[in-house]
C-alpha cells in the first residue's frame, strides 16, 4: 500500500472515531435492535421492566429519596451561617431552582419513557461519548449516595441504644489498627438489606418505600404542630434578634439557597423508573410535581418552625431540631425526631439504590457494557444481577469507608445531570436529531426497530442520494440550514454560560479581565438566546401531543443551566480532582470497549455513505 493511501485510511480512521463519539441513538429503541433480533432469533422474549408504578408510587419514591436526613441537619448550619431567621426564604428560592430542572425532566420522562434517565436523555440528544460520561458519573453518584446515606444510620439508631458502646454486637463499629476508619457493619448490613428489598420487585419496593416515607412525614408534621404550639406560647423569641431578618443581607440568603439546592435532588430517581410507570405521559409530571411541591412546602414550614423557637445564633448545628425541643422540657421529642431522621435516612437508601441498577441496565441495553447487566428477572421484572451488584459495591464502600469526605463527588454527578438535561430540552425543540419521532414506541416493540434505521442525521450537504432517491425539496434544505443555525446557538449559549461563571467563580482574576469576560459572556449568551428564540421551535417537536411540554422554552432552560453550571464550578478544587481520576477511568473503559461493542456499531445504524 502506498504511502498516500496508508495516510488516507489513518484519516478516514479518525474521522470514523471522531462520528463515534457524537453518534445518537434512535428515540424509541430503548433496547438495541440486534438485542432484539437475537432474541428473536433465539426464541426468546424480550423481556421489559414491570409497568406498575402509579403517582402515589412515584411520590413515594420521590419524597422518600428527597428528604433524607439533611432536613435534621443543614436547617442549623445553613441558619447560622448564612441566611439567618431568613432561611425559609432560602429554602424556596432553593426548591425554585430545582424545580427548573425538574421541568426539564418531566418533559424529556415523557417523551423518552426508558430507563436511564439523564444517560438516556443525553444519548438521544447530544451523543454516545457524553451519555456515557453522564451514565459513569451517575454510578459514582448514587454509590457513594447511598454509602454516605448508610453511614450516617448508626449514629442515630446509637441514641435509641444509649450510645454506640451499647449497640448489639453486629452492629457496632469495629477499628482496626491499620484503618483510619472504623469498619460499619450496621451500613453494609442496611445496604444489603435494601438491595435484597429491590431485587423482589418494584411495586414491593414502592409500597416499603412510601410506608417509610409516610411515617417520615408524620414526623415532620409533628415538628410542625408542637412547634407551631411552643412558638405561640413562648412569643416566637427566634424571630426577636437584634440583627434583624436578613443578618447576612440578601447575599446570605443566596449563599444558604446554593447550600440546601442540594436537599431537593432526590426528585431524578422518580425519572428513573421511568419505563416501569403505567401512564409515564400523565403520571411522570405529577409525579415530579407534586413531589418537589410536598417537599419544599415541608422544608419551608420546618423552617419557620425551628428559626422561629430558637434564635439562629443559638442553634446546634448537628441537632438543630431536637436541641430546639428540649430547651422547651420536651426531652421525649427527641426520640420522635431522632426516629424521624433514622426513616429518612432508610428512605433516601432506598432511593439512592433504586436508580443505580437501572442506569447500568440501560447502558448494557446499549452494548456499553456486557450485555450481561441488561438481563431482568422473568418473576420480578427488575434487573436482579445489576441490582446485586451495585448493592454490594455499595456495602463495600459503607463498610470501610468513611465516604463524608466524598460527599461533593454526589454533587458533581448530579449537576452534570441536570445541565445536560436542560440542553437536551433545548436540542428536542430546536434542532432534533432527524430520527428523533414525537410518537413514543415501546422499547424493542417492532414500532421501534422498522421505523428508525440510522443513528444520525443524513448527509445534508449531498444533494442526490446514492441509490437515486429524490433529492431534498426546499423545505427539507430550509429545516436543515435552520437547525444547524439553533445548533450554533445552543453551543454558543453554553460557551457564554461557562465565560459568565468562570468569570464570576474565580475571584483572582483582575478587575478588567473580571469586567471583559463578564461583558463578553454576557454578550454571547443574551444574542444566542436572542437568536435562537427568533429561529423558532421545531414545528413537530412543538406540537408534541400527550405529555407534558416545558414552559417558557429556551429561557427556563438556559436559566437552569446557568444555575447549575455554578454550583458546579464552586464545588472546590479537590473535589474536581477525585471526580476527573473517575471520568477518566470510564473514558478508558468506554474507549477500549464501549465504543466498539456499541449498539450503534450494527449494521442497522450505520450511516449509508457514497464512497
Amino acid at each position: 500500500m502506498s504511502r498516500s493511501g496508508s495516510g488516507t485510511g489513518l484519516a478516514s480512521l479518525s474521522w470514523q472515531d471522531l462520528q463515534c463519539l457524537v453518534r445518537r441513538k434512535p428515540a424509541s429503541s430503548a433496547r438495541p435492535a440486534v438485542a432484539a433480533a437475537t432474541a428473536a432469533a433465539n426464541g426468546s422474549k424480550v423481556r421489559h421492566l414491570a409497568k406498575a408504578l402509579s403517582v402515589p408510587d412515584l411520590i413515594a419514591i420521590g419524597v422518600g429519596s428527597t428528604i433524607g436526613a439533611g432536613i435534621y441537619v443543614l436547617v442549623g448550619t445553613v441558619a447560622r451561617e448564612h441566611a439567618g431567621p431568613a432561611l425559609t426564604i432560602s429554602f424556596l428560592i432553593a426548591g425554585i431552582a430545582a424545580a427548573l430542572s425538574a421541568l426539564c425532566y418531566a418533559e424529556l420522562s415523557c417523551r423518552f419513557p426508558s430507563a436511564g434517565s439523564a444517560y438516556h436523555y443525553s444519548y438521544i440528544c447530544i451523543g454516545e461519548s457524553v451519555a456515557w460520561l453522564i451514565g459513569w458519573a451517575l454510578i459514582l453518584e448514587y454509590t457513594i449516595g447511598g454509602s454516605s446515606v448508610a453511614r450516617g444510620i448508626s449514629p442515630n439508631l446509637a441514641l435509641f441504644f444509649g450510645g454506640h458502646e451499647k449497640l448489639p454486637f453486629f452492629l457496632t463499629q469495629i477499628h482496626v489498627k491499620w484503618l483510619d476508619t472504623p469498619l460499619d457493619p450496621c451500613a453494609a448490613i442496611l445496604v444489603l438489606i435494601v438491595t435484597a428489598l429491590l431485587c423482589l420487585g418494584i411495586k414491593e419496593s414502592s409500597v416499603v418505600e412510601g410506608i417509610i416515607t409516610i411515617a417520615n412525614v408524620i414526623v415532620m408534621l409533628f415538628v410542625i404542630c408542637a412547634g407551631g404550639w411552643l412558638g405561640f406560647q413562648n412569643g416566637w423569641t427566634g424571630y426577636n434578634v437584634p440583627q434583624g431578618y436578613f443578618p447576612n443581607g440578601v447575599a446570605g440568603v443566596f449563599s444558604g439557597s446554593a447550600t440546601l439546592f442540594f436537599a431537593y435532588i432526590g426528585f431524578d430517581a422518580v425519572a428513573s423508573t421511568a419505563e416501569e410507570v403505567k401512564n409515564p405521559q400523565r403520571d411522570l409530571p405529577w409525579g415530579m410535581c407534586l413531589t418537589l411541591s410536598l417537599c419544599c412546602f415541608l422544608y419551608m414550614m420546618v423552617s419557620v418552625i425551628v428559626v422561629g423557637l430558637v434564635p439562629y445564633y443559638a442553634m446546634d448545628p448537628n441537632t438543630p431540631i431536637s436541641s430546639a425541643f428540649s430547651q422547651y422540657g420536651m426531652q421525649w421529642a427527641v426520640y420522635v425526631i431522632s426516629t424521624g431522621a433514622v426513616l429518612a435516612l432508610i428512605a433516601s437508601l432506598i432511593g439512592a439504590i433504586l436508580p443505580q441498577p437501572r442506569i447500568v441496565m440501560a447502558m448494557a441495553r446499549d452494548g456499553l457494557l456486557p450485555p450481561i447487566f441488561s438481563a431482568v428477572d422473568q418473576q420480578t421484572q427488575v434487573p436482579t444481577l445489576s441490582t446485586i451488584l451495585t448493592g454490594l459495591c455499595a456495602a463495600m464502600l459503607a463498610l470501610f469507608m468513611d465516604v463524608s469526605q466524598l460527599a461533593g463527588m454526589v454533587s458533581v454527578g448530579t449537576l452534570l445531570a441536570f445541565t445536560m438535561v436542560a440542553i437536551s430540552v433545548l436540542v428536542v425543540r430546536y434542532a432534533p436529531p432527524s430520527e428523533i419521532s414525537m410518537k413514543v414506541a415501546l422499547p424493542g416493540s417492532l414500532e421501534s426497530l422498522t421505523s428508525h434505521s440510522g443513528y444520525s442525521e443524513p448527509d445534508e450537504e449531498n444533494a442526490e442520494d446514492p441509490f437515486g432517491k429524490e433529492a431534498p425539496t426546499p423545505s427539507e434544505v430550509a429545516n436543515n440550514a435552520r437547525r444547524t443555525k439553533a445548533t450554533a446557538c445552543i453551543i454558543l449559549i453554553c460557551f457564554g454560560v461557562v465565560t459568565i461563571v468562570s468569570s464570576v467563580s474565580f475571584s483572582f482574576f483582575p478587575f478588567y479581565l473580571w469586567s471583559m469576560t463578564c461583558a463578553i459572556g454576557g454578550l454571547v449568551l443574551l444574542s444566542a438566546t436572542t437568536v435562537i428564540w427568533y429561529i423558532g421551535q421545531e414545528k413537530s417537536s412543538s406540537r408534541q401531543t400527550g405529555g407534558f411540554m416545558c414552559p417558557f422554552v429556551p429561557v427556563l432552560p438556559v436559566c437552569c443551566i446557568l444555575i447549575n453550571v455554578y454550583l458546579l464550578m464552586n464545588l472546590g478544587f479537590h473535589t474536581w480532582i477525585r471526580v476527573s481520576m473517575w471520568l477518566f477511568a470510564g473514558a478508558l473503559i468506554y474507549l477500549f470497549y464501549g465504543r466498539k461493542y456499541s449498539s450503534l456499531t450494527e449494521p442497522a445504524y450505520q450511516r449509508i455513505s457514497s464512497a
